[in-house]
């Protein structure tokens, strides 16, 4: 399988292993380390290896955190190897005072870590064992080794929504798509070249295993009228071949849910959308923790944007924007931020923030690049009205036009509104109805699939917001 489900949250099987990989590259650049300056010799390093096994996996996982954080496995699909490599450099660099940190804190453990020159040389050899390590991993494996071959049920309308959604590389990181099986003569929306064909008294099993199948996706746009040949489903099935359903396969493979294909039905009877009280307990300690932290890394970039905004808009001038938000259960609440534009920006009544917009401030510009103006909601995160992961929160006036216009708008309330989420780490600014719509598919995927592991990433993935200007306006 391409894909694995941890914590409810999918995660594709080719990341894994190279992660582990490069766990095991790093640890063994810091044995290399280690060799050269303590040991210089095998049998000794043999008989004491295993008091370097700690400082050796700290390295390892604190570097590999980092490369999370910055998207280093991602980058290979947009940007190649060499933007891989490129992004892993910066990775083993911001590692560094990371693993003096550790082995401060904690040297009884971690006392190697603080050896002389011992991580940069480690780093120095990590770099170059990754290149040699990711080079034959991906010559090995190949592009299609861990791809899935799906056959899609249904031609119609359904199936061609799901064909051009799916279509892009970032969304086929996990399958190749074999093509398409008409559930019935009139239902033809992709094109011919597309449409899988029976041979004389072939059976649907005996297509799947001549077209070597791995999973069937149903997207037949209505089921009511027979459009299942169930009997041969249930045999595919009992042969290991997976079924499922277009809208769970949508979510899978694009991580958001697909609004056109969902009902009230399918929400109720689908997986998610819990959250245990022992789960709400370590969410709210993480909220509090992460916040503390940002708290003591960014105050002196608060102060310095409070006095910049003086200066461009006089003394006079306010430093933070209070509006009135909408939070869990629809309460409302007010959101606190550095102010951006002028203090006349809604004179005329609320309305869209727009990209390049005339009302940002010379210093605002600035601020919304670097996402300081949004620092002052940390309050609000340790007050308790939003959480530091979770969906944007959104102005009533905006609220009550969405909830009209945008089906299942609403449900983004279950949850308590947060200071970064999962649809800002996979979407750009949204400026639009449209853009709002395509967000909350996001929106959505996480509250059905929230969970500590899904929070811890997306928080660390915000790294890479920041840094690389992603999804910034």
């Amino acid at each position: 399988m391409a894909h694995v489900r941890l914590f409810r949250h999918y995660l594709h099987v080719p990341f894994l292993v190279l992660g582990l990989l490069d766990l095991l590259t790093l640890a063994a650049a810091f044995y290399i380390a280690v060799f050269f300056r303590y040991f210089g010799y095998v049998p000794l390093l043999q008989e004491f290896w295993t008091l370097v096994l700690p400082s050796a996996m700290a390295f390892g996982l604190i570097n590999l955190v980092v490369m999370l954080a910055l998207a280093v496995h991602q980058a290979k699909l947009e940007e190649g190897l060499t933007g891989m490599m490129l992004r892993t450099i910066l990775c083993l660099i911001i590692s560094l005072p990371i693993a003096y940190m550790a082995a401060f804190l904690v040297p009884q453990h971690f006392w190697y870590l603080g050896g002389e020159g011992v991580v940069s040389s480690a780093s120095v050899f990590g770099f170059l064992l990754l290149g040699i390590v990711r080079s034959v991993f991906f010559r090995i494996v190949g592009a299609n080794t861990f791809k899935r071959r799906v056959l899609m049920i249904g031609a119609g309308l359904r199936a061609q929504q799901m064909e051009e959604e799916l279509k892009t590389p970032m969304n086929r990181k996990g399958f190749n798509l074999v093509g398409f099986i008409p559930s019935n003569e009139s239902e033809f929306e992709v094109t011919e070249d597309k449409i899988c064909r029976f041979r004389p008294n072939e059976t649907l099993q005996m297509l799947v295993d001549r077209l070597r199948v791995d999973e069937i996706v149903l997207a037949v746009d209505d089921r009511r009228h027979g459009g299942l040949p169930m009997e041969e489903l249930l045999e595919c099935r009992m042969k290991g071949v997976r079924i499922i359903e277009a809208a769970s396969f949508y979510e899978r493979e694009t991580r958001k849910v697909a609004l056109e294909m969902i009902t009230p039905g399918w929400l109720v009877f689908s997986e998610g959308f819990s959250l245990s009280a022992v789960s709400r307990f370590t969410k709210r300690l993480i909220d509090l923790t992460a916040s503390l932290v940002l708290l003591g890394v960014t105050w002196p970039f608060m102060l310095v944007t409070a006095v910049a905004i003086k200066l461009e808009d006089g003394w006079r001038a306010p430093i933070l924007y209070s509006q009135e938000r909408v939070g869990l259960n629809g309460r409302v609440f007010h959101v606190h931020k550095f102010r951006s534009m002028g203090t006349d920006a809604e004179k005329g009544g609320a309305v869209w923030a727009q990209q390049n917009d005339v009302r940002i401030t010379r210093v605002g510009r600035v601020i919304r690049k670097l996402r300081i103006d949004e620092l002052p909601q940390i309050f609000n995160v340790l007050k308790g009205e939003m959480a530091f992961v979770g969906p944007r929160p959104e102005r009533p006036v905006f609220v009550e036009q969405l909830n009209e216009a945008i089906p299942f708008y609403s449900e983004r309330h279950r949850v308590k509104p947060g200071l970064t989420g999962w649809a800002q780490l996979c979407f750009a600014y949204a400026d639009s109805e449209e853009d709002t719509r395509e967000k909350l598919r996001y929106d959505l995927y996480y509250i059905k699939n929230q969970s500590l592991l899904l929070d811890i990433l997306t928080i660390v993935q915000t790294v890479e917001v920041v840094l690389f200007k992603k999804g910034a306006q």
